[in-house]
């Protein structure tokens, strides 16, 4: 067996083995009398297999979540959306505010036009909650998740009108502060409901936000990722050269997002833009799924091109220029008469560049953040006149009397210029 396949083999066993553990969790029976009761009492039964191979092929398994299905005897089919439990779970406190978050929102875009599955119950993990995990119980969408890169130039055209009837709706409710809908019912803004965007002190859960600008939240979300490097928390093979680069982009908040008086509003915006469309056969959109971590967020951020039709090599190689599929949406958009929404896409690369640059992911590694950081210089004509060398020699300078830095530098045994 080849290297590939053994990894692969080791992938679906421990997926298995996950789901075996999470079911052992589940009080099944609860979960389906609690959506009994939701449905006045009408019969229904838990789609899932005892057999642990089975079981695994009858969730449906996102990077997060387990949705296991929840089938009733008039044919209505819901879905019990479940975080998964894992190595890289995080502590019942944020996964409660996740859950929170998403559920606020989801009841929110019930009064939009945005075809998003409904929510019809929830609960929190605690001594109160019989099924024994939390969970959210939903309206089970219909269609396949969209394949983009596959269809032709007219198909594509197809979903971008939709995608811009969509952004046009979205831009039509305002909120009063970044940050993520964590009160069910009401459009009540709190912290960012996201692992990258929380720290803990010791048993005290630390979210960023909310905030009244876009400035104030890249220097909390940057100001995060410096103590975490300074923590030896990430970035652990080249501690120097990112803390370097985040001090820059702290250092550079105010020239790439000047700020504007009365310009304050902020909209709501899928967290995750790229794998969360359903379709059916005739690509007429379905649903838009998977709302956990959504926040609201400024014009630049809210209406900057989905990452689904980003040139994905281009753009993780540094290039600076917007791809084929933007500019195409970009017209969409000024077609429907958005020409406000379109600007915002033609020109919104060095908002892409910061955005992915300032939310810390464990798939992003140094390289890619290397040619990132590269293509920002370049979008904001910053410091161009240096290669890599030149500027990290110039940084070390700039930044000499940082404290952490000075920490960094010992304990890799690198002396400080001018010391």
């Amino acid at each position: 067996m080849q290297a590939e396949d053994v990894y692969f083999t080791q992938i679906n066993e421990a997926e298995e083995h996950e789901i075996t553990q999470l079911l052992h969790k589940i009080d099944l029976e609860q979960l389906r009398l609690k959506a009994s009761s939701l449905r006045k009492n009408i019969h229904c039964r838990v789609k899932i297999s005892n057999n642990e191979k089975k079981a695994a092929e009858s969730s449906l398994m996102g990077g997060m979540n387990y949705h296991i299905r929840i089938e009733f005897e008039d044919g209505i089919s819901w879905l019990a959306r479940i975080r998964r439990f894992n190595a890289t779970s995080p502590p019942p406190e944020l996964r409660d505010h996740i859950i929170e978050s998403e559920v606020s929102t989801l009841l929110f875009l019930e009064k939009t036009n945005i075809p998003a599955p409904k929510m019809y119950g929830y609960a929190l993990e605690g001594k109160d909650n019989p099924v024994g995990v939390g969970y959210i119980l939903m309206e089970c969408m219909p269609g396949k998740i969209l394949d983009f890169y596959s269809i032709s130039r007219a198909e594509k055209q197809k979903i971008m009108e939709q995608l811009a009837d969509m952004f046009i709706e979205l831009h039509r409710y305002r909120f009063e502060k970044f940050g993520s809908l964590d009160i069910p019912g009401s459009k009540h803004v709190g912290s960012l409901a996201r692992e990258c965007f929380t720290d803990f002190a010791g048993s005290s859960m630390r979210p960023i936000g909310p905030f009244q600008n876009i400035q104030d939240y890249y220097q909390s979300s940057i100001g995060l990722l410096l103590d975490m490097i300074h923590k030896e928390e990430i970035y652990t093979d080249r501690p120097l050269d990112t803390y370097l680069i985040y001090k820059f982009l702290h250092d550079k908040v105010d020239q790439a997002y000047p700020y504007e008086a009365g310009k304050d509003e902020f909209y709501l915006k899928h967290a995750d833009d790229k794998n969360h469309i359903l379709v059916d056969d005739d690509l007429n959109i379905t649903a838009i799924i998977d709302w956990e971590w959504a926040f609201t967020a400024p014009e630049a951020l809210a209406f900057n091109s989905p990452m689904l039709i980003f040139p994905i090599s281009d753009f993780f190689e540094g290039k600076c220029e917007i791809g084929q599929d933007e500019a195409q949406f970009a017209e969409c958009l000024e077609e429907k008469g958005a020409s406000n929404l379109a600007n915002i896409v033609r020109n919104g690369r060095v908002h892409h560049q910061f955005a992915f640059l300032c939310t810390f992911d464990f798939c992003l590694g140094f390289e890619e953040l290397m040619s990132l950081f590269e293509g920002l210089r370049k979008s904001m004509e910053v410091d161009q006149q240096y290669d890599w060398e030149q500027w990290r020699q110039l940084a070390l300078e700039r930044y000499r009397e940082d404290g952490r830095l000075r920490d960094i530098l010992q304990r890799s045994g690198t002396m400080a210029p001018n010391t």
